[in-house]
């Protein structure tokens, strides 16, 4: 089953707390869900696909430092084996201002929610736009 986006943009929720894009911070010494894909993302932009970002944050929060191919793709299999919730329920669009930019292949980029290209791709009659899922109920 593909559960990527293609030409989406993931707009900022309604309540997101942030008038522009905030860089996520860890806490405690360890790094959150949202620290993890911003530096995927932000360090790679149109690299990563939703899958990659769904699996890949969750297991480099897993402590599980040098594992085999076979044994990242064994794990990658029972990963989405179950229903994952998909990137608009990320803190990234939710919390931190950050649109998410799918192009035609299903590759994301990060987008501030105050920049030109934001902007430009909310307003493409070629793009879909869904918004981030809420962190309150209205």
């Amino acid at each position: 089953m593909d559960l990527d986006y293609y030409k989406t943009l993931i707009a900022v929720a309604d309540d997101c707390p942030v008038s522009s894009a905030v860089v996520p911070e860890g806490r405690g010494g360890r790094r959150t869900v949202a620290v993890v894909q911003y530096e995927m993302l932000a360090g790679s932009p149109y690299v990563h696909t939703q899958e990659d970002v769904l699996f890949e944050s969750w297991l480099r929060r897993q402590d599980m430092p040098d594992i085999s191919e076979d044994r990242r793709q064994a794990l990658r299999d029972e990963f989405f084996s179950r229903s994952q919730a998909c990137l608009r329920a990320s803190p990234l669009p939710k919390k931190y201002g950050w649109g998410l930019a799918f192009d035609a292949e299903g590759r994301i980029a990060l987008c501030a929610m105050e920049s030109e290209e934001y902007g430009e791709l909310r307003d493409d009659a070629d793009t879909t736009v869904l918004k981030a899922m809420r962190s309150r109920r209205a």
